[in-house]
């Protein structure tokens, strides 16, 4: 059981690691929000899809249902304009410092943003199903259990964490500008991952 907490926590770290749309969300919010509790529901919300998705990829509901073919088709078109609006919303917006008018996103917003790039995201979850999922295969009974858990820790670990780096640098940046350069370089992650995944339906 140590060996398949072990495999999961590395497994689901080196997944997580890469700097994507839903890292750079998280973060971001950590680091726009004036006050670390109202990351929570950025944070919680990544996390919970996080652990759908981790389950899901587990249990091969994902397999199954990514295996129709106008379901994938449709969560493609969806997350593609998704990142698209994202991205311009991102790219135009500015940090609160420069003006009382500019505001961080409100929790309701938080939400429906942080699960629509953990979830409008076929890349990521493609890699959740093909090494998430494939590797789950090597359990069975408690082992399967303590690897899910592990890997689920893990994402909310690391939410939690890059939440409050994000917060610690958004404190010592008081004029605003890394805020503006973390906006602009967010802004072409999201335009990127959408035109990789557009170029997933020309191939």
């Amino acid at each position: 059981m140590i060996n398949a907490v072990i495999h999961g926590v590395i497994l689901a770290f080196g997944l997580i690691l890469p700097l994507g749309v839903q890292n750079v969300f998280v973060f971001n919010q950590g680091a726009t929000q004036k006050e670390f509790n109202k990351t929570l529901p950025v944070i919680i919300t990544a996390s919970i899809c996080d652990s759908i998705l981790i389950s899901l990829a587990v249990l091969g509901v994902s397999v199954i249902v990514l295996g129709i073919y106008w379901v994938k088709l449709l969560l493609l078109v969806v997350g593609i304009i998704f990142l698209f609006y994202m991205g311009f919303m991102t790219w135009k917006s500015k940090p609160a410092t420069y003006s009382t008018a500019d505001k961080a996103l409100s929790p309701k917003k938080q939400i429906a943003f942080a699960a629509s790039v953990s979830l409008l995201n076929p890349h990521a979850i493609m890699d959740t199903i093909g090494v998430i999922g494939t590797s789950s295969l090597s359990y069975t009974g408690i082992g399967k259990v303590a690897f899910t858990i592990a890997c689920i820790a893990t994402s909310w670990i690391w939410f939690f964490t890059l939440a409050l780096v994000g917060r610690q640098v958004g404190r010592l940046n008081h004029s605003g500008s890394f805020i503006m350069i973390l906006n602009k370089v967010s802004a072409l992650i999201m335009w990127a991952t959408a035109i990789y995944l557009f170029s997933t339906l020309l191939s």
